[in-house]
């Protein structure tokens, strides 16, 4: 099943920096998205498939690997991350 509402662009491993990216700023909303979906308690599986578009039954490595980066990268930007925004 593909979703239609995956933003185009997302990398399997989010390029990781001390410092806001270009690929931060361009996918803060899959950001949002993972924190709201880790909030309600989502699976990794749930949240590749339906944020990122990958189906865990046919990769779970890949899916959980994506989805575990993509929320480590929007937990750093709510603690850390999003004081650059307003320096």
């Amino acid at each position: 099943m593909k979703y239609t509402d995956v933003e185009p662009g997302l990398k399997d491993e989010v390029p990781w920096s001390d410092s806001l990216t270009s690929y931060d700023k361009e996918h803060f909303k899959t950001y949002l998205r993972f924190l709201d979906a880790s909030a309600d308690d989502a699976s990794y599986e749930e949240m590749a498939q339906v944020i990122l578009g990958i189906d865990p039954a046919e990769e779970p490595v890949r899916a959980r690997k994506a989805a575990r980066s993509h929320l480590d990268r929007a937990n750093w930007m709510m603690t850390t991350g999003y004081r650059e925004l307003f320096a």
